[in-house]
């Protein structure tokens, strides 16, 4: 009985395993990947060149130091010392940035905060459950279009504050408050009905469609902006005017 248990969970086990793996292989999941690897070498090729500068400098002053006084063998083996220090602290405390999964900071740029809010959701998204998997990966898939109208806009602006205050406050605060809940008590029921991960999902949609439409608002806006400045370059410079204007002298 035991070696047929052991075989079905070693199964079960398997299957879990497959199905994670198909479920990553999905577009929106896979899009989402792609820019969490070229963050995460961004992250650490920044770090590779602090820590050049920082040995660089540090060789520099042991150079210029040992021009007006010689440092002899200990100084040169406290020279690599503090080499090795300086760069294992720069490089460990590069890696913690990089790999951070919390929620972006509210002090950050527009764009820089979308950025950190999609490695925010890319990483708390394996925690969650499938109905709320196919809304992350519907919310990743309008980032980079809305990271593109953000940038153009000023943080103070009414339309990027609701989008900002809802990547960093509020639909983190409902992923953290989802994780915080046993998962004996996720399916059952509350005053309305509704289970904790149809509350999650629910939540999630929701924002979904507020940072679509803060998307769309946005990029409506440059439409605008572009019809605008043809028409009035178009009344300006357009055929017709020149024609009337080159008239007389014909």
């Amino acid at each position: 009985m035991t070696e047929v248990t052991e075989k079905v969970e070693r199964a079960i086990a398997r299957f879990d395993r497959v199905a994670r793996q198909l479920d990553e292989r999905g577009q929106p999941s896979r899009e989402a990947a792609r820019r969490e690897r070229r963050r995460l070498n961004a992250g650490f090729g920044r770090t590779a060149a602090r820590a050049a500068i920082a040995v660089a400098l540090i060789w520099l002053a042991t150079v210029v130091i040992g021009l007006v006084k010689p440092i002899g063998m200990f100084g040169f083996l406290a020279a690599l010392l503090v080499t090795g220090a300086v760069a294992a602290f720069v490089i460990s405390r590069g890696g913690r940035q990089t790999v951070t999964a919390a929620a972006p900071a509210t002090d950050l740029p527009n764009g820089a905060m979308v950025d950190r809010f999609d490695s925010y959701i890319y990483r708390a998204r394996a925690a969650l459950p499938a109905p709320a998997k196919a809304e992350i990966d519907a919310m990743s898939r309008i980032l980079p279009s809305l990271k593109q109208t953000l940038e153009r806009v000023e943080t103070l602006d009414p339309t990027a504050q609701d989008a900002r205050r809802l990547m960093s406050i509020h639909l983190p605060g409902l992923i953290e408050r989802y994780e915080r809940v046993p998962s004996a008590y996720r399916q059952e029921l509350d005053g309305e009905g509704k289970t904790v991960d149809q509350r999650l999902v629910e939540g999630l949609s929701a924002a979904r469609s507020a940072l679509a439409e803060v998307s769309e608002q946005l990029a409506r806006a440059d439409v605008a902006a572009l019809e605008t400045q043809g028409r009035f370059i178009e009344s300006r410079y357009g055929q017709e005017r020149i024609d009337s204007e080159s008239a007389p002298n014909s």
